[in-house]
């Protein structure tokens, strides 16, 4: 990946060389065409395609952006609601992450939403321990944190 960067950039000022201006936007447009070659260059010299992991890592910021808002709705309404009907509960989330950094994200991930939080981690690291707010259906929530925050996690790593 870095090595597809740094050509990108070598790209980028053979353009600026070639079009002798050397501005930020002639940078700009000389990396656009850069992303563009590489990405037909890659059937060719079989490597993957670096952009897609930027695209992936944008994708997991907006989505933990979008279920930040959501979960601070959620927090919200338990808050004004005028009687506390609150489910409190401990969930074992099993996790198909394999590295602990991955691991660990997701746990950050899943604390830094409000109403949760990740309590403790398996002997193995396969099973995060998470703490909720409010938990009307336990496998729902696991169904819900594997589609959100593992699947994107996964697509940024892999």
């Amino acid at each position: 990946m870095a090595f597809q960067i740094l050509l990108n950039i070598g790209l980028a000022i053979i353009w600026m060389l070639l079009k002798n201006d050397f501005s930020p936007i002639q940078f700009f447009i000389g990396y656009v065409v850069g992303i563009a070659l590489l990405y037909v260059l890659r059937r060719f010299l079989h490597f993957d395609f670096y952009f897609r992991r930027v695209i992936a890592i944008f994708k997991l910021i907006l989505l933990f952006f979008w279920e930040l808002i959501l979960a601070n709705i959620d927090v919200i309404k338990i808050v004004l609601s005028p009687k506390l009907n609150i489910e409190p509960g401990i969930i074992a989330v099993p996790t198909v992450l394999k590295t602990e950094w991955e691991v660990t994200l997701l746990a950050s991930l899943i604390s830094l939403t409000p109403g949760t939080l990740s309590m403790y981690f398996s002997e193995d690291g396969k099973t995060i321990y998470v703490h909720s707010i409010h938990v009307p259906d336990k496998e729902a929530m696991i169904k819900q944190i594997h589609n959100t925050f593992e699947r994107a996690i996964m697509e940024v790593t892999e």
